[in-house]
């Protein structure tokens, strides 16, 4: 009888399932020191948020947009989704290309079939290239001071 209450007992504790749903996909893109945390919500009004600020006012030129939304261009869902990115560290053009790696990496997770095009168009590659360190008695990395023989 004891055991019986024992196993009673252990049934009735059981933990519920958990199931997450966030109702996003969150992905980080990355590129030299920028790095973009992006989420991507299939609800709500389709627009691009970068860092508080409309896509096109965070990034002014041209050429900064469409390196941003290039991946939703070339998927043709430009006004299927809400993105929400906080981007730092680098500078504009390098945030702008993190912001593509971070929406190309969210599109694959949203549908696996996008992945062979967007990696056709080089927008899953992460650029790994940085600056090379300062050495010491140089005024940059290969920068040497100025020599005066006279």
């Amino acid at each position: 009888m004891a055991e019986e209450k024992k196993t009673i007992k252990k049934e009735e504790i059981k933990e519920p399932d958990i199931v997450e749903v966030k109702g996003y996909i969150e992905t980080v893109g990355r590129r030299k020191t920028s790095v973009a945390r992006v989420r991507m919500y299939t609800k709500g009004d389709k627009e691009i948020i970068i860092n508080g600020k409309p896509y096109n006012k965070y990034f002014t030129t041209k050429v900064l947009q469409e390196i941003c939304i290039a991946p939703l261009k070339r998927m043709n869902c430009d006004d299927k989704f809400r993105v929400s990115v906080e981007v730092h560290g680098g500078g504009i053009n390098s945030q702008a290309e993190a912001v593509r790696h971070g929406i190309s990496r969210a599109l694959i997770e949203f549908n696996e079939e996008f992945k062979k095009r967007l990696r056709k168009a080089g927008f899953l590659t992460r650029d790994p290239r940085q600056r090379e360190r300062k050495k010491f008695g140089l005024k940059r990395a290969r920068r040497a001071p100025q020599w005066k023989k006279r």
